[in-house]
């Protein structure tokens, strides 16, 4: 299944303005929006969220790797170019997990 049929399979975002990552300590170490260029990462980590008790665990880091199917690719042959993709490779890579709060449009 390739990016855009996925998307399709996740929950909706259209209630949530933003969403913030916060590290073990409450701090904010990411924000995504609901806007073009990051709604599907938007939905990609509130879909895993939803699935992980509201936390992006290393398990849950990886099935977002897949879930970006392709860009996930692209991601690992062009570091930097997207950054929400190499966090979750790092993420995948760890053992912390990451709260996601929510924030409603």
């Amino acid at each position: 299944m390739n990016f855009a049929e996925r998307l399709k399979t996740l929950p909706s975002v259209a209630h949530l303005a933003s969403l913030d990552l916060l590290d073990s300590g409450g701090q904010v170490i990411a924000s995504l929006h609901n806007k073009p260029g990051q709604a599907g990462s938007l939905a990609v980590y509130h879909g895993l969220a939803q699935q992980h008790d509201g936390k992006i665990t290393p398990a849950a880091a990886a099935l977002g790797l897949q879930w970006y199917a392709e860009h996930t690719a692209d991601a690992a042959a062009n570091p930097g170019k997207h950054p929400n993709i190499d966090r979750l490779v790092a993420w995948s890579q760890g053992t912390a997990s990451y709260l996601v709060q929510p924030h409603n449009a």
